[in-house]
């Protein structure tokens, strides 16, 4: 199988992939990733030190084994055609998207902050981010659910469909790996401030790309929710590098700017607090806009999911001229 038909196989793995994440979403028992992350937790029972050493290397050994393992099987998949390789990119493509369990999430912490339940939403709020629920109101709960559904856009869709794209199932699987690591260790907490330095800087690296594309598509989505292009992109250009991420501003502010509202604030860990930069120039979120950013994140996915298959098709074209050029003597 030539370079176009491995692009072509890539290509269909991913929609494939992503149809199911829609389909059928997470699993509730028995997730690839839930199994990832108890591993990695067990492991750092062993490998735990309050070194940049000792966490660089807990992340090299899961994330090299997750590669490792997917590399053998895009090997044995190869061996079966297109076919073979179509199913082992849709498989990994599967497992490492969340988009539609992130929707989910969002539709229903918006359900339980119209109907006033503000401890069942409290008690939703672990599954979006890790800021203290007990010194959430229903402004901060709202605040809270637009930034990480945003956030989350980039990493639980668009990450892993750019990654399937340039790299195929490793690149899908490894992501994810760098990703869920990043949410166990990433933290600046006295526990994980340098053992958890590499998971961190190894996320910002690979996040670069699909955090733009993000945000370029919330600015093209803009119109889905009612809001403006132009203000999306404003927002971006003025207050993403506010954040201290490098990634998550980029996907927060554009989002901001899309749905016309301004994120930003003092914000509670269990590990402290932290006074976010303000992102966007509108009134705070309301609990309307819950709905509307859930809308905007699955425009967002739907963008992505598209784009990564056209992106996977491309790269194949250009490995298979580089192929003839090479086979011609060309340079």
């Amino acid at each position: 199988m030539n370079f176009s038909g491995r692009a072509t196989a890539r290509a269909a793995g991913i929609l494939l992939g992503y149809a199911a994440d829609r389909a059928v979403a997470d699993p509730v028992r028995w997730h690839p990733v839930a199994g990832f992350g108890q591993t990695a937790a067990l492991l750092e029972r062993r490998t735990y030190a309050d070194r940049r050493a000792a966490g660089t290397v807990h992340t090299a050994v899961l994330v090299g084994a997750v590669t490792g393992v997917t590399l053998v099987a895009v090997r044995f998949g190869r061996g079966l055609g297109w076919a073979g390789e179509t199913a082992i990119t849709a498989a990994a493509t599967w497992t490492a998207l969340g988009g539609t369990s992130l929707a989910r999430v969002g539709a229903d912490m918006a359900a339980r902050v119209e109907g006033g339940d503000l401890a069942a939403a409290r008690a939703l709020i672990p599954s979006l981010c890790g800021r203290d629920p007990n010194s959430l109101d229903t402004e901060g709960l709202t605040r809270a659910t637009v930034e990480s559904v945003a956030e989350n856009t980039s990493d639980a869709t668009v990450g892993p469909l750019f990654w399937a794209a340039v790299a195929g199932a490793p690149g899908a699987l490894g992501y994810r790996a760098i990703n869920t690591l990043d949410a166990m260790i990433g933290y600046r907490s006295e526990r994980y401030l340098r053992f958890g330095w590499a998971a961190a800087r190894l996320d910002d690296l690979v996040n670069l790309v699909p955090a733009r594309v993000t945000g370029l598509l919330a600015v093209l989505t803009a119109p889905v929710v009612g809001g403006s292009p132009a203000a999306a992109a404003a927002a971006w250009r003025r207050d993403a590098a506010a954040h201290p991420s490098p990634n998550a501003g980029v996907a927060e502010a554009s989002m901001a700017g899309a749905l016309g509202v301004r994120l930003g604030g003092r914000t509670e860990y269990p590990h402290g607090v932290e006074e976010r930069p303000t992102l966007g120039d509108g009134p705070p979120p309301a609990t309307a806009d819950l709905r509307r950013v859930v809308r905007l994140s699955s425009a967002v996915q739907i963008g992505a999911a598209l784009g990564s298959a056209a992106l996977a098709v491309a790269i194949g074209e250009l490995r298979l001229r580089r192929g003839q050029r090479r086979g011609l003597g060309l340079r």
